[in-house]
């Protein structure tokens, strides 16, 4: 059995994570304009109201709203199995949520290590386990949506506690891809590039100064060349209904994607000299507390 492909989205069951903000709220609003049945989640319970309440007074249909902290496996078991239980099985689960922090191996603490594993590549693995066997159970089909990133396909300064979570997502979501065939469930690895949501605004660099007028400017550059979350929800649609496993959000990720596969040297180099440039980014606080250590 392939993968339908979902073109249109109205009168199924929906579940979004991290549906309070950014990606994941807009995502939430265009599923409920094409017609979905929702079912969102975030940790923010004040901010995912707003966003329920928001999505109903303009005729969308949120089922259900209900916070829960991703990490905590038995709070999204109860979650689950709530849903399920009183509104049968998904028919797409989307893995939005998620944290960033960067860091030199220097800098970077045990805990910032610990912590994007947590909410990044366990959280999804929680959804997984409690809302696709009903899927699977259903013999419906359906689609599972892991929103990765560009730093879950290549090395990017400083995102090497990231990158552990966001790579070891991709790995889940490329096993995925092909157990779930057989039971008419398609996969989609959403690998965004710089998307201004509020998490760019509040992402934590350890040991690097943020309030600092270099790091402004390069997070002013960022904003320049970021789409939109809008466009970011509408890249994982349709890749939603075209069946597609691979999603980018910008041209510029597909393209050093295709150079990373294709031409492996240029990729190496690509890679170096942004390594060179961040560094040379770096303020000089964090500098100076590499010197201290």
């Amino acid at each position: 059995m392939r993968p339908r492909r979902l073109r249109r989205l109205d009168g199924l069951n929906v579940f979004i994570t991290g549906a309070a903000s950014g990606i994941g709220r807009a995502t939430a609003e265009a599923v409920a304009a094409g017609g979905g049945r929702l079912f969102l989640t975030d940790v923010q319970a004040e901010p995912l109201a707003a966003a329920a309440a928001s999505i109903r007074e303009r005729g969308g249909e949120v089922v259900h709203a209900d916070p829960v902290d991703l990490t905590d496996h038995d709070g999204v078991r109860r979650l689950a199995r709530r849903v399920t239980e009183d509104h049968g099985a998904m028919d797409v689960v989307m893995n939005v949520a998620g944290i960033s922090a960067w860091g030199t191996v220097q800098s970077l603490s045990h805990e910032t290590w610990r912590r994007q594993v947590e909410v990044n590549l366990m959280g999804p693995i929680h959804v997984i386990e409690e809302l696709v066997p009903p899927m699977v159970e259903s013999g419906r089909g359906g689609h599972l949506v892991n929103v990765s990133s560009a730093a879950g396909i290549i090395g990017m300064p400083w995102h090497a506690a990231y990158s552990a979570s966001k790579f070891g997502l991709r790995g889940v979501s490329e096993v995925l891809r092909f157990d779930l065939a057989r039971h008419g469930i398609g996969v989609s690895l959403v690998c965004p590039g710089a998307v201004h949501t509020p998490l760019t605004d509040t992402v934590q660099i350890a040991g690097v100064d943020t309030t600092g007028p270099r790091f402004r400017k390069a997070q002013a550059r960022f904003h320049e060349r970021a789409v939109s979350p809008e466009t970011a929800a509408e890249a994982i649609l349709t890749g939603v209904r075209r069946n597609r496993y691979w999603v980018y959000t910008s041209p510029d990720i597909r393209l050093i994607h295709a150079v990373q596969r294709y031409c492996p040297p240029a990729y190496s180099l690509a890679m170096r000299v942004l390594n060179r440039s961040a560094n040379r980014a770096l303020p000089e606080v964090g500098r100076a507390r590499r010197a201290e250590a």
